[in-house]
């Protein structure tokens, strides 16, 4: 494949033989925030919805016109105080998110499917059905016992986080200041627990110094679920390519997302009327019917007075398109934050999703490199983390 710089193309539009090769592709997105959804009274995840109506960007229908298989579905809990009776809230909390992605699998067999080895996603796609792995996005409800991600493991968690936009027990976050200059020691033995299990070890939100001591640490390679590059935007949640090199150097990959794609001045009047909105509806509150129309028309009188300046389709391409040229192919995949902020112009939800696989066709990549870019690289991991898991099973218990 050519490694020369195309002119980037804003959102274009497959043609029937681009479209093929996105269906013959699996593809997995690293961190679908959707669960949120499922606890939204009234909505429901097999009905076709519109970000112009509710704001959400997947379900099975968009899916189907997107062509995603599925992916890795995020235990999400926003970080609060530190205290043991917040954890234990924040414990119990996670717990309900991850039977909320159970029983959407349970109540829509025909659409959904639990995946639990790498192995599992193929067949899973092949069959029709949408793989569903799990992640959690924030530890923060661990509390004080890392062993506790046994738990998650037994519920279908084959991603974890440490931290998110706070530093917390178990690392500094990228939008925090430090405590711990990298990974606490909790945040150490979770690694070591992570590596146990064969969970995936995800540093996107913490800082480089976090980084720095899981690429040291390791035993198996790590992910970066939904990040950017410094190099085309500097903000504190992207890497730089010192980091981007290492990241492929210890076998990881880093998962482009959709969110610090590009530097955007938004209005003052627009950032305090959405702090205003977050104090009345916080997002750790599920809202009733009424208090979510309620929501939702705040929101949209928001968007009227004080338009939002976003970025565009060739601002995510940008990122990675940098991404695969400084890690290379083997390095760089899609986590793409949906439902979580993510989302430009020209790639609005998941049924925009061919589009990237139409840029990358036209940027000089290859069938099978966008194979792996969709999801070989991620389930290469993930089956590194398997293997790493098994030999340390197998160190504990010889024959």
């Amino acid at each position: 494949m050519s490694l020369a710089s195309p002119a980037l193309a804003d959102a274009p539009l497959p043609t029937k033989a681009e479209r093929a090769v996105h269906e013959r592709a699996l593809t997995l997105d690293t961190h679908l925030d959707t669960p949120a959804s499922l606890v939204l009274p009234g909505w429901s995840i097999t009905e076709r919805h519109s970000v112009a109506a509710d704001r959400t960007q997947v379900d099975v229908p968009r899916m189907v016109a997107g062509g995603l298989d599925g992916g890795f579905w995020a235990i999400y809990t926003p970080q609060g105080p530190l205290d043991p009776a917040s954890t234990r809230a924040a414990r119990d909390y996670a717990f309900r998110r991850a039977v909320a992605i159970h029983a959407m699998v349970a109540a829509h067999p025909d659409a959904f499917a639990l995946a639990s080895k790498a192995a599992d996603a193929a067949p899973i796609a092949a069959g029709g059905r949408r793989v569903v792995y799990l992640s959690i996005e924030n530890a923060w409800p661990l509390g004080d016992d890392p062993t506790l991600l046994q738990s998650f493991y037994a519920l279908g968690v084959r991603i974890s986080g440490f931290a998110h936009f706070k530093t917390n027990q178990f690392a500094d976050s990228s939008t925090d200041a430090a405590k711990w200059d990298g990974l606490s020691p909790a945040g150490v033995q979770l690694l070591a627990e992570m590596n146990r299990l064969g969970v995936v070890p995800d540093l996107s939100h913490s800082s480089d110094a976090a980084l720095d001591d899981a690429l040291r640490l390791s035993k198996a390679p790590i992910i970066l679920s939904h990040s950017g590059c410094k190099a085309v935007y500097d903000h504190p949640r992207n890497i730089d390519d010192a980091h981007l090199r290492a990241l492929a150097a210890q076998g990881g990959v880093i998962q482009i997302n959709s969110v610090y794609v590009k530097k955007l001045a938004q209005s003052p009047q627009r950032k305090a009327a959405l702090d205003a909105l977050e104090q009345r509806f916080p997002e750790d509150r599920v809202l009733t019917v009424a208090e979510r129309a309620d929501y939702l028309a705040a929101r949209q009188k928001i968007d009227r007075e004080w338009p939002e300046q976003r970025a565009g389709f060739d601002d995510v391409m940008a990122n990675l398109l940098h991404a695969l040229k400084v890690a290379g192919v083997d390095h760089v995949g899609i986590g793409l934050d949906w439902d979580g902020g993510g989302g430009v112009s020209g790639l609005e939800d998941v049924a925009d999703l061919p589009r990237l696989t139409t840029a990358l066709l036209r940027a000089g990549y290859s069938e099978a490199d966008v194979a792996k870019i969709w999801s070989g690289n991620v389930l290469r991991v993930l089956t590194a983390a398997e293997a790493e898991a098994a030999k340390e099973q197998a160190a504990l218990h010889p024959l």
